[in-house]
């Protein structure tokens, strides 16, 4: 038997609440398949995946303490990696499946900005693995050198390494919120730069709520978001912003 199409309802159509769990349970299945199989194929090339988060340590090879904890660890990074595989995936999904709700402007303003999200999201993750990571790694590990006799436990540095590379791929999603602000007429590019002094205030703050103990990890992070910023604040001037109120979707005339 051929597998049952997904179906996308159209915006504004009615459909009963199991239609709507049905294409929600199909669209659970396909994110679901698409992981397993990425998770399949990062653990079957794990000694790869592991050479890659292994570089920012120099050549020092962090240790385990317990006899499954090295394959209980392989697996947890396979299935980080396998989650940054499958992000279109399953951002498409996600996509499709609330797309009806919107309308035709807001679609035109989703649409562009969803395809956004998984470029800045690696554009971020990479930023964070070849400068974040080595700028931290090098203050951490040095730090009282002559009074610690500092070991790399695998568990431990393998977490920190995805918790950053995964914070900073979000905090680059700042265009994106920016973008979707001015496009649908929320606020203009003007109100941003004139509250500038308080986004960047807020950027401190979401930089040292992050992953990270350190200074140079807050400094790190806090720097990108704050051009991110003044970059997308640029960019929706450039690309025009919506009037608040204009573009009404089009309704039936009545009768008259």
């Amino acid at each position: 038997m051929a597998p049952r199409k997904i179906r996308r309802a159209a915006h504004g159509e009615e459909m009963e609440l199991v239609d709507h769990l049905g294409e929600l349970r199909s669209r659970l299945i396909a994110s679901l398949t698409a992981f397993g199989v990425a998770l399949g194929l990062c653990f079957w090339r794990n000694d790869l995946v592991l050479e890659v988060m292994n570089k920012p340590l120099h050549g020092r090879e962090p240790i385990t303490l317990s006899p499954a904890e090295a394959f209980t660890t392989t697996f947890t990074l396979s299935a980080y990696a396998a989650i940054i595989l499958t992000l279109p995936v399953l951002l498409y999904q996600l996509y499709a499946f609330v797309v009806p709700a919107f309308g035709k402007r807001e679609r035109k303003v989703v649409t562009p900005l969803i395809v956004m999200v998984p470029v800045l999201f690696v554009a971020g993750a990479a930023f964070a693995y070849f400068v974040v990571m080595p700028a931290a790694l090098q203050f951490l590990l040095h730090f009282n050198a002559d009074q610690f006799q500092t070991e790399i436990r695998a568990r431990d540095y393998y977490s920190f390494a995805a918790m950053t590379m995964a914070a900073v791929g979000i905090l680059f999603q700042v265009p994106v919120g920016v973008l979707a602000l001015t496009r649908l007429g929320i606020v203009t590019p003007q109100q941003l730069a004139d509250k500038r002094r308080y986004a960047y205030l807020g950027c401190t703050v979401l930089a040292a709520l992050l992953p990270g103990v350190d200074p140079v990890t807050m400094i790190m992070e806090t720097i990108p978001l704050l051009l991110l910023y003044e970059g997308s604040i640029l960019l929706a001037r450039l690309l025009g912003h919506a009037t608040p109120g204009t573009e009404p979707e089009p309704t039936p005339s009545s009768a008259g």
